[in-house]
């Protein structure tokens, strides 16, 4: 089996699914890690054209021969969260205002498209999690 040595792993947090491009801050990251910057942001554009206009993060493997290969996460639960109740920030004073209301059948939902990126192995813990953000951010969890 020939195994190609890794030799960085990069870390990209915020970039727009379906949007990618050589600008800031995507570019800079990569051209000082030797990735061919074009050909990375081809390849995330068709795997993320579904996502379009959403936070998709991702993690880039660098290897010894320049070539590199990536894993593209779902978006975050708070832009999830976001999304599902039409609002566009969370709450500054979240003890006193509140921005909206969400079902568990929408945390569920959430749960399980967020699933396999969360640090998690069951349901009921993915969203335990996402009731935390969700309270975190100002949003009332209704039955």
């Amino acid at each position: 089996m020939n195994k190609k040595k890794i030799i960085k792993k990069i870390k990209i947090q915020k970039i727009n699914g379906g949007n990618a491009n050589p600008s800031p801050p995507i570019g800079p990251i990569l051209g000082s890690s030797g990735v061919n910057i074009m050909e990375f942001c081809k390849q995330y554009n068709m795997k993320t054209k579904k996502y379009k206009g959403e936070i998709c993060p991702v993690i880039i493997t660098l290897y010894e021969d320049k070539s590199f290969s990536f894993l593209v996460k779902k978006p975050p639960v708070s832009i999830q969260l976001l999304k599902m109740i039409n609002v566009k920030k969370g709450s500054k004073n979240t003890n006193q205002l509140k921005i909206g209301k969400i079902s568990l059948d929408k945390i569920k939902i959430i749960a399980k498209n967020k699933m396999e990126d969360l640090n998690c192995y069951s349901i009921q813990s993915a969203m335990s999690m996402i009731i935390g953000t969700a309270r975190s951010m100002g949003i009332d969890i209704i039955d």
